[in-house]
């Protein structure tokens, strides 16, 4: 049985100045060749997570949080595959009541409520929906809908998340409805229901947030290191960098390589489904205080999505597609999805939106666990509910699930490993442990900073913000009309491990979404990659 290590810091979410001391959380281009240097060196880890997105990054977290020593490895980067490319929607479930999947529904809704009231209250705010009730949409599916509501407010209470938290749902009559989204079309609008759902400033942000949380906590967070290939002893690695290779050893491994697990170890069956989304201007919808649910003609429980984002942008979406053959690092968008959503989205608006309103798209590939004999079916009818395989060689693998459960899917993960290999290791402790930068609400509220950007780092946000009053050209935004600022490339190197290009444009900040904009970026991110 391996010793419990408590290598964590006091108080290791704690905010640094400009130029002061780095915390224990940030990851830096030096940390990451010093730790991977002592794991190639021979040390052995009590746990080898694979995968950095929000789960991976979530079982590091678990982990070390337990007292266990811990790497955590990505071939790419953080929040590189799907974890990256959601809806931002932290779900409470309702669509999971409709299906008779209780057990997920509710799930979903705790884990919702421990997001927005303890672990990442700065990540996480309560977003207004709005369905309308157009000709399109009958007096039964609305009947249908506002049970679902109801529903859906019953899983909150459940939960025991706060009514301050999540407001209740009601009706609206038609000119709330018009004044929440006033781009809808009045001909035969009869009123609209409004409900309420958790919504992340960024789904790369969670993800960057939990893994420097894990490094607080004593773990290893390394990018650009490949697994070649896993057993229940640890890891040939490849450090995609130098393209050295080593060996990683670790008493227990946990595969969280999501739609990429299948090639890393045996057995497991996945049925990947794309999701894809739109990226308009929201200036060609005007102002959108609520969201948007428009139902899809045809379908009685079925979706599509406008999701304001307070960046200049409204995000549309989503899919739901089988994706055969093998993964990409980077799904393409089909024009198929463009269209589609484009369509449903016309069933609604006044304006109409055409292709060449569309200024991006993006797509990610959901890990279902296949459980059919033939892999056929839909992939909207597989389950969303996680699943932990043990392998014959001892590697714990976990696939399934959605953003919103991360948590819960690492806790499951760590306890198969800690089960199964005899680890000596503390109870679980991520229901209440806060991520970086979180905070209680009046805190937050009371900090000195913008707050767009006490909404993406919480009480990190001065620390930013005070880059740009010592240095006025990092105040500088990185496109014109964006509000993203040099300053903030500069902290994801200095702190959040970003590397490359790449890393700041795509992930630590959402500029590449839009493929005009990252040109346009490209310069300020080179600067601060060689400046920082």
């Amino acid at each position: 049985m391996s010793p419990m290590r408590h290598s964590s810091p006091s108080n290791p979410t704690s905010p640094v100045g400009p130029s002061g001391p780095a915390p224990a959380s940030s990851l830096t281009a030096a940390r990451r060749a010093r730790e991977l240097a002592g794991l190639a060196a021979g040390e052995q880890v009590d746990i080898l997570v694979v995968g950095l997105g929000a789960t991976g990054a979530g079982a590091a977290l678990d982990a070390a949080s337990r007292g266990l020593s811990v790497a955590a490895i990505d071939a790419h980067d953080l929040a590189f595959g799907t974890s990256r490319w959601s809806s931002k929607l932290i779900h409470g479930g309702l669509r999971y009541l409709a299906s008779g999947q209780l057990d997920v529904a509710y799930e979903s809704a705790v884990e919702r409520g421990a997001l927005m009231e303890r672990t990442a209250p700065h990540l996480v705010r309560a977003q207004p929906f709005v369905l309308p009730l157009t000709p399109l949409v009958s007096r039964g599916q609305a009947a249908l809908a506002w049970s679902g509501f109801r529903a859906g407010d019953a899983l909150r209470l459940s939960a025991r998340t706060a009514r301050a938290t999540l407001p209740a749902p009601r009706r609206l009559s038609a000119v709330e409805t018009r004044h929440l989204a006033p781009g809808l079309r009045t001909a035969g609008l009869r009123g609209g229901l409004l409900s309420w759902d958790g919504q992340l400033a960024d789904d790369a942000r969670l993800v960057t947030a939990i893994a420097r949380t894990a490094a607080a906590h004593g773990a290893r967070v390394l990018t650009r290191v490949r697994a070649v290939s896993l057993d229940g002893s640890g890891a040939v690695v490849r450090d995609e960098l130098t393209g050295e290779e080593h060996t990683i050893r670790a008493r227990a491994v946990v595969n969280a390589s999501g739609v990429w697990a299948g090639g890393l170890v045996d057995g497991v069956r996945l049925r990947p489904s794309r999701g894809t989304h739109l990226v308009l201007r929201s200036d060609g919808l005007g102002d959108l205080p609520a969201g948007l649910h428009i139902p899809v003609p045809g379908q009685s429980n079925r979706f599509v999505l406008v999701l304001p984002q307070g960046d200049g942008r409204v995000y549309v979406g989503l899919t739901d597609e089988p994706v055969d053959g093998a993964v990409p690092d980077v799904p393409e968008v089909p024009e198929t999805d463009i269209g589609f959503l484009l369509d449903v989205l016309g069933t609604a608006l006044d304006v109409p939106v055409h292709r060449g309103d569309v200024v991006g798209a993006f797509a990610g590939l959901r890990p279902l666990l296949d459980s059919s004999a033939d892999g056929s079916g839909s992939t909207a009818d597989i389950s969303r509910k996680h699943a932990v395989l043990t392998s014959a060689e001892g590697v714990v693998t976990v696939v399934g699930g959605k953003l919103t459960t991360y948590r819960r899917m690492a806790q499951d993960a760590v306890d198969a490993a800690v089960a199964s290999r005899g680890l000596g290791a503390g109870p679980c402790r991520t229901i209440s442990l806060p991520l970086v930068g979180a905070a209680a609400p009046h805190v937050l509220s009371g900090l000195k900073a913008p707050r767009r950007l006490v909404q993406r780092y919480g009480t990190e946000a001065p620390a930013v913000h005070a880059l740009g009053a010592a240095d006025p050209a990092l105040r500088e935004p990185v496109v014109p009309g964006h509000p993203v600022t040099r300053a903030e490339l500069v902290w994801a190197v200095r702190h959040e491990g970003a590397l490359d290009t790449g890393d700041l444009l795509d992930r630590r900040t959402r500029v590449g979404l839009v493929p005009a904009d990252r040109e346009a970026a490209l310069k300020a991110a080179e600067e601060a990659l060689a400046g920082a």
